[in-house]
């Protein structure tokens, strides 16, 4: 066993995170918490998507959310654009306003894809590969999501073939990373190894990251298996954040704040200061008037207040 000395965290909170509430949460408050989140030493921020408003009304302030970062050169700042009509929209003020990244998706699962978007998992990398190209004619780094990769709401158990099958196809139009996403968090460690395997077989190790949802509590103890891999970056949320709008059964991203706390634990550096990313979550926690997923920050709070 060969444990990272360092570990990137991809904070997704501000995209992923907030997506699924039902309440607005107002641009400002989104501004906010990036600027907490990037302070607290996040040097990569999932901030926003540009989609219809119609199917995700939460993002719809996107432009209004971008162009009022004060940016720091140290992040990069990533945005979910899952058509060319969206990659467009996310390119079309002033340079200095783009995201230095943006982020395509696919399901592993032909059931979640059809049920979803109405169309085959080859289906869906095509309508990618014109914005794939003209994110690299710009100048802008394309990041890949493969969706329900262990497990899927209407199929049940995803094979790894499926996920090395979606890692080739995102690969054959130029996308340069591969995050295995356990959309629905029925991963145990094992069923994740072997998700990560299967990307590896097309993505080598620097070109790999685990996204896991806590629904049955695993997500730590998959993060923990695919550190003994030799994984070093990971999608995490703050407070715990999240839900995917499509995937029935969702619950939250594991807690940035937990993933952190872990990683100091082991000596691993993760440049991010804890007390900071507690205070980001109270944040966020405090707007949507609600307590924080993240166990870590409960006990540190107690400990506070004791």
């Amino acid at each position: 066993m060969s444990l990272p000395n360092y570990v990137k965290i991809v904070e997704v909170g501000p995209r992923d995170g907030l997506q699924n509430e039902k309440q607005t949460v107002p641009a400002e408050v989104k501004i906010e918490l990036v600027h907490r989140l990037q302070a607290a030493g996040l040097t990569e921020i999932e901030v926003t998507s540009y989609v219809s408003p119609k199917w995700v009304p939460q993002m719809a302030d996107n432009t209004a959310v971008m162009a009022g970062i004060k940016r720091k050169n140290i992040v990069r700042y990533s945005v979910l654009t899952p058509n060319l009509q969206g990659f467009n929209a996310a390119v079309a003020s002033e340079k200095e306003l783009w995201p230095q990244e943006i982020v395509v998706f696919a399901a592993a699962s032909e059931a979640f894809s059809q049920k979803n978007i109405n169309c085959s998992i080859e289906e869906s990398i095509e309508r990618f590969r014109p914005v794939v190209a003209a994110a690299k004619e710009k100048h802008v780094s394309v990041r890949g999501a493969i969706s329900c990769a262990v497990g899927c709401p209407y199929e049940g158990d995803v094979a790894p073939s499926q996920v090395t099958k979606v890692a080739e196809l995102m690969h054959a139009i130029g996308v340069e990373h591969v995050g295995v996403a356990d959309t629905i968090g029925v991963g145990t460690p094992i069923k994740v190894q072997r998700a990560i395997q299967a990307a590896l077989q097309v993505y080598g190790i620097n070109e790999v990251s685990g996204h896991f949802h806590d629904t049955y509590g695993q997500a730590l103890s998959n993060t923990l298996r695919c550190l003994e891999m030799g994984v070093w970056q990971f999608d995490t949320s703050i407070a715990g954040l999240g839900g995917c709008p499509y995937a029935k059964g969702a619950t939250g991203n594991v807690a940035t704040e937990d993933v952190v706390y872990m990683l100091q634990g082991m000596g691993i550096d993760t440049g991010i200061d804890l007390d900071k990313l507690i205070d980001a979550g109270q944040y966020i926690s405090d707007y949507l008037q609600r307590p924080t997923n993240s166990r870590v920050a409960k006990a540190l709070f107690s400990k506070r207040a004791a």
